[in-house]
């Protein structure tokens, strides 16, 4: 995920336990009494921090990936049988909610046909727009279909000791400009399915509410052939959020 090893170290404005922070993080969450801050000012973190619990334990996340290689059409036939996995290690991602209802204005022109006909058209969605609060990150969150309904109050006492709780790298405003850029980007895309050329799009926003979140996603790595591959897999699902496969081999009959 292009994290940085260099650490400094801050005490938690509440119980006053060392953090360890990285260049660049904003909030810090204790490990040891579960409290959020701002890490330039020590106060409390205003928004609501929710907390989705990872149900799998290393033993059964690794047999998860191995029966997504057994199961995937494109992997090798060998590949569940000869890979090694090398390594396992649960990491809880920060992101950001933004729920919100976006309304695009939208016009555009049939090219197609003669003569060329302007149309208009309105689209209008509701979402809860998943943000991860780290920068450049190799993180594929449009596939990450975290369940927000399992979600609880933060609890630091429901972590497992041997994870790791990464902090967030943005606020909530800097994540509500990501959401909506994305959310036009999107509602331009759908748009181009309907005319040849768009001449204006307006997109407005009424943004609902904003939520940091912690989610346990599973870093698993192997070898196959000499080749090292990713897999990373959803800790409250047990779904393959992402996974790199060998490419298949091809032989002259």
């Amino acid at each position: 995920m292009g994290l940085t090893d260099i650490l400094k170290e801050i005490s938690c404005s509440h119980c006053g336990a060392p953090l360890s922070v990285k260049p660049g993080e904003i909030l810090a969450t204790c490990r040891y009494c579960g409290f959020t801050s701002v890490i330039e000012t020590g106060k409390p973190f205003e928004f609501e921090h929710s907390l989705i619990l990872n149900r799998y334990a290393e033993a059964q996340a690794r047999d998860l990936v191995i029966s997504w290689m057994r199961g995937s059409f494109a992997a090798p036939r060998d590949l569940a049988s000869k890979a090694a996995i090398v390594e396992s290690s649960l990491l809880y991602l920060p992101f950001w909610v933004i729920v919100t209802e976006a309304n695009s204005h939208c016009k555009g022109i049939f090219e197609r046909i003669s003569p060329p006909v302007t149309t208009e058209w309105y689209i209008q969605n509701n979402y809860d727009w998943l943000v991860l609060a780290r920068r450049g990150a190799d993180f594929p969150t449009r596939s990450y279909e975290i369940p927000l309904d399992a979600k609880i109050p933060y609890d630091f006492t429901k972590i497992e000791a041997t994870a790791k709780v990464l902090n967030a790298e943005m606020d909530a405003r800097e994540a509500t400009e990501i959401a909506q850029t994305e959310i036009r980007n999107l509602h331009e895309f759908l748009s181009r399915e309907k005319v040849d050329k768009i001449i204006d799009m307006a997109t407005e926003f009424d943004v609902k509410s904003t939520l940091y979140l912690h989610g346990p996603v599973w870093f698993v790595s192997y070898d196959y052939r000499k080749e090292r591959y990713r897999v990373l897999l959803d800790g409250a699902t047990g779904e393959v959020v992402k996974g790199d496969l060998p490419p298949p081999e091809f032989k002259l009959l």
